[in-house]
Protein backbone atom coordinates (compact mmCIF):
# COMPACT_ATOMS: atom_id res chain seq x y z
CA UNK A 1 0.00 0.00 0.00
CA UNK A 2 1.34 3.44 -0.95
CA UNK A 3 1.57 6.21 1.65
CA UNK A 4 -0.37 9.08 0.07
CA UNK A 5 0.63 11.59 2.75
CA UNK A 6 3.96 12.12 0.99
CA UNK A 7 2.46 12.19 -2.50
CA UNK A 8 1.24 15.77 -2.15
CA UNK A 9 3.14 18.28 -0.04
CA UNK A 10 0.66 20.88 1.22
CA UNK A 11 3.03 22.64 3.62
CA UNK A 12 3.61 25.42 1.07
CA UNK A 13 -0.11 26.18 1.13
CA UNK A 14 -0.90 25.65 4.79
CA UNK A 15 2.10 27.45 6.33
CA UNK A 16 1.30 30.87 4.89
CA UNK A 17 0.46 34.23 6.38
CA UNK A 18 -3.26 35.18 6.64
CA UNK A 19 -2.95 37.51 3.63
CA UNK A 20 -1.64 34.65 1.50
CA UNK A 21 -4.35 32.29 2.78
CA UNK A 22 -7.02 34.81 1.73
CA UNK A 23 -5.73 34.55 -1.84
CA UNK A 24 -6.49 30.82 -1.73
CA UNK A 25 -10.24 31.40 -1.58
CA UNK A 26 -11.96 30.15 -4.72
CA UNK A 27 -13.22 32.67 -7.26
CA UNK A 28 -16.88 31.95 -7.99
CA UNK A 29 -17.59 31.57 -11.68
CA UNK A 30 -20.64 32.56 -13.72
CA UNK A 31 -23.67 33.34 -11.51
CA UNK A 32 -22.30 31.89 -8.26
CA UNK A 33 -21.61 33.64 -4.95
CA UNK A 34 -18.94 32.66 -2.41
CA UNK A 35 -20.21 33.01 1.16
CA UNK A 36 -18.76 32.33 4.58
CA UNK A 37 -20.76 30.67 7.34
CA UNK A 38 -20.68 32.83 10.50
CA UNK A 39 -19.42 31.06 13.60
CA UNK A 40 -22.15 29.83 15.92
CA UNK A 41 -22.36 31.54 19.30
CA UNK A 42 -21.16 29.17 22.02
CA UNK A 43 -23.60 30.27 24.74
CA UNK A 44 -27.38 30.12 24.71
CA UNK A 45 -28.55 33.72 24.32
CA UNK A 46 -31.41 33.28 26.78
CA UNK A 47 -29.19 31.83 29.52
CA UNK A 48 -28.48 34.07 32.51
CA UNK A 49 -25.73 31.75 33.79
CA UNK A 50 -23.69 31.37 30.59
CA UNK A 51 -24.92 27.91 29.63
CA UNK A 52 -22.67 26.53 26.87
CA UNK A 53 -23.96 24.62 23.86
CA UNK A 54 -22.78 21.09 23.13
CA UNK A 55 -20.35 20.69 20.22
CA UNK A 56 -23.03 18.76 18.28
CA UNK A 57 -25.45 21.68 18.72
CA UNK A 58 -22.83 24.15 17.46
CA UNK A 59 -22.18 21.91 14.45
CA UNK A 60 -25.89 21.70 13.56
CA UNK A 61 -26.31 25.46 13.94
CA UNK A 62 -23.42 26.12 11.54
CA UNK A 63 -24.48 23.49 8.99
CA UNK A 64 -28.16 24.49 9.00
CA UNK A 65 -27.71 28.25 9.36
CA UNK A 66 -29.98 30.38 7.18
CA UNK A 67 -27.52 33.33 7.36
CA UNK A 68 -24.34 33.63 5.27
CA UNK A 69 -21.75 36.39 4.77
CA UNK A 70 -21.07 37.35 1.12
CA UNK A 71 -17.35 37.20 0.30
CA UNK A 72 -17.20 37.26 -3.53
CA UNK A 73 -19.63 37.52 -6.44
CA UNK A 74 -19.14 35.68 -9.72
CA UNK A 75 -18.85 37.79 -12.89
CA UNK A 76 -22.37 36.94 -14.09
CA UNK A 77 -24.13 37.19 -10.71
CA UNK A 78 -27.25 39.33 -11.12
CA UNK A 79 -26.35 40.15 -14.73
CA UNK A 80 -29.66 38.83 -16.13
CA UNK A 81 -31.94 41.88 -16.13
CA UNK A 82 -35.06 39.77 -16.82
CA UNK A 83 -34.51 37.65 -13.68
CA UNK A 84 -33.33 40.59 -11.55
CA UNK A 85 -35.20 43.70 -12.82
CA UNK A 86 -34.56 45.53 -9.53
CA UNK A 87 -30.83 44.86 -9.68
CA UNK A 88 -28.61 42.73 -7.42
CA UNK A 89 -30.09 41.21 -4.28
CA UNK A 90 -26.82 41.59 -2.37
CA UNK A 91 -23.24 42.83 -2.49
CA UNK A 92 -19.91 41.79 -0.99
CA UNK A 93 -20.03 42.32 2.77
CA UNK A 94 -23.77 41.67 3.18
CA UNK A 95 -25.32 39.10 5.48
CA UNK A 96 -27.90 37.19 3.45
CA UNK A 97 -30.72 34.81 4.30
CA UNK A 98 -30.84 31.55 2.32
CA UNK A 99 -32.49 28.19 2.77
CA UNK A 100 -30.67 25.86 5.16
CA UNK A 101 -28.21 23.52 3.38
CA UNK A 102 -28.04 25.85 0.36
CA UNK A 103 -25.03 25.62 -1.87
CA UNK A 104 -21.83 23.65 -2.10
CA UNK A 105 -20.10 23.28 1.27
CA UNK A 106 -16.33 23.84 1.48
CA UNK A 107 -13.95 23.85 4.45
CA UNK A 108 -11.01 26.19 3.94
CA UNK A 109 -8.44 26.70 6.73
CA UNK A 110 -10.89 25.58 9.39
CA UNK A 111 -13.81 27.75 8.24
CA UNK A 112 -16.92 26.70 6.34
CA UNK A 113 -17.76 28.43 3.07
CA UNK A 114 -20.63 27.91 0.64
CA UNK A 115 -20.94 28.55 -3.05
CA UNK A 116 -24.56 29.47 -3.77
CA UNK A 117 -26.52 30.56 -6.83
CA UNK A 118 -27.42 34.22 -7.20
CA UNK A 119 -31.13 33.38 -7.03
CA UNK A 120 -30.70 31.62 -3.64
CA UNK A 121 -30.60 34.92 -1.75
CA UNK A 122 -33.97 35.55 -0.14
CA UNK A 123 -33.16 38.60 2.02
CA UNK A 124 -30.37 40.83 3.32
CA UNK A 125 -30.05 41.49 7.06
CA UNK A 126 -28.04 44.20 8.77
CA UNK A 127 -27.42 42.28 12.01
CA UNK A 128 -27.61 38.48 11.83
CA UNK A 129 -27.36 37.90 15.58
CA UNK A 130 -30.50 36.27 16.88
CA UNK A 131 -31.54 34.85 13.49
CA UNK A 132 -31.68 31.08 13.49
CA UNK A 133 -33.49 28.31 11.71
CA UNK A 134 -37.00 27.64 12.98
CA UNK A 135 -37.41 24.25 14.59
Amino acid sequence: MTDLSTAVDLSGLLNKEPEQKAKQLPDPKTYHILCMVPEAIEEFSDSDVGLLKASQTLHYEEVLTPVLFVVKLGPDAYADKTRFPSGPSCKVGDFVVVRPNSGTRLHIHGREFRIINDDSVEAVVEDPRGIRRAA
